[in-house]
C-alpha cells in the first residue's frame, strides 16, 4: 500500500491542527502537570492531540490511531497514525522553540510517512518513503561525514540514557569528539529535523517509545540518511526504542562499531 498525496496532504492539515493547538500556551499559562511516569504534559499538548483525532475521526475513520496522550484507536485499515503532539514539552514549559509535533503514518507497521512540525517558527519537514524530504516544501538532503572524529553528535539528554546504555553514548562521545567539542543536548525531535537538513551528523537516543521515532525515519531517510537501531536494524513498530539517526550511512558501521554494537 502506498502514500497518496491525499495522505500528505491531510498529514499537513494535521500539523495546522496541531500548531493552532500550540501556539496560544507559548510561553503563557499553559497547566503543566506530570503524568504518572515523571514526564510533563499541558493543555497544549492536550489540546493539539485532540485537535488531530478530530480530524482524523472525519477524514479516516477506518484507520488506527496512537497518542502519546489519548492511547491507542484500534483500525481496520492496516494503516495507523501515530501522533506525538509536543515532542520536547520540557522545553516547550521554558519557552524554547526546539521542541515540534510528530505525525506517522505506518502501513503494516513500516513508517512510510513521517511530519516534524516546530509551529512557533513555522518549519515542517515532510518525509515520504520513496520520495525526497522536504523543508517548507523545498527539498533538503544530509551532509556527507567523512569520518567520526569532528562529527556533530547530538542527543536530547545523557539523563535519558539506562545505566547499560550510559558507557555506549560516552564511547561515541569519545570517537566523534574533537578538541574541545562535544555533543549537543537538547532538542529531541528538532535535532532529526537539523540531521536532515545537513546541520548535524549524528542523533542517538535511548528508551524512545514508537510515538517518539516513527515519523523521525522518514524524513530522515528521505533526506538520505539513516534511521536504525543500535544493532544497525531497521526501525518498525516492534523496535524497542535504542534509536540512531546517521546522517551519512557510510559512517554507520563506524558508528556501531565506536558503540561495541556491531554484530
Amino acid at each position: 500500500m502506498r502514500v497518496t498525496q491525499a495522505d500528505i496532504d491531510l498529514a499537513a492539515r494535521l500539523a495546522d491542527a496541531a500548531g493552532a493547538a500550540i501556539r496560544p500556551y507559548f510561553r503563557a499559562p499553559h497547566g503543566v502537570e506530570t503524568k504518572a511516569d515523571g514526564s510533563p504534559v499541558t493543555l497544549a499538548d492536550r489540546a493539539a492531540e485532540a485537535a488531530m483525532r478530530r480530524l482524523l475521526d472525519a477524514e479516516a475513520p477506518g484507520d488506527g490511531v496512537v497518542g502519546e496522550e489519548y492511547g491507542e484507536k484500534p483500525g481496520v485499515t492496516g494503516r495507523r497514525w501515530v501522533l506525538d503532539p509536543i515532542d520536547g514539552t520540557h522545553s516547550f514549559t521554558a519557552g524554547r522553540a526546539i521542541f515540534g509535533t510528530l505525525i506517522a503514518l505506518l502501513v503494516d507497521d513500516w513508517p512510510l510517512l513521517g511530519v516534524i512540525d516546530q509551529a512557533i517558527q513555522h518549519e515542517r519537514w515532510i518525509g515520504v518513503v520513496g520520495r525526497g524530504t522536504t523543508l517548507g516544501g523545498v527539498p533538503t538532503r544530509t551532509r556527507a561525514c567523512a569520518a567520526l572524529p569532528g562529527s556533530i553528535l547530538a542527543t536530547s539528554s545523557p539523563h535519558y540514557f539506562a545505566e547499560t546504555d550510559g558507557p555506549r553514548f560516552l564511547s561515541l562521545v569519545a570517537a566523534t569528539a574533537s578538541g574541545r567539542m562535544g555533543p549537543l543536548y537538547g532538542g529531541d525531535c528538532y535535532n532529526y529535523g537539523l540531521l536532515a537538513s545537513g546541520h548535524l551528523d549524528l542523533v542517538c537516543e535511548s528508551g524512545l517509545k514508537l510515538h517518539d521515532f516513527a515519523a523521525l525515519v522518514p524524513v530522515v531517510e528521505g533526506a538520505g540518511g539513516r534511521m536504525c537501531d543500535w544493532r544497525g536494524d531497521p526501525l518498525t513498530a516492534d523496535s524497542t526504542g535504542d534509536v540512531l539517526a546517521i546522517g551519512d550511512p557510510a559512517r554507520v558501521d563506524d558508528v556501531l562499531e565506536a558503540m561495541g554494537t556491531i554484530v
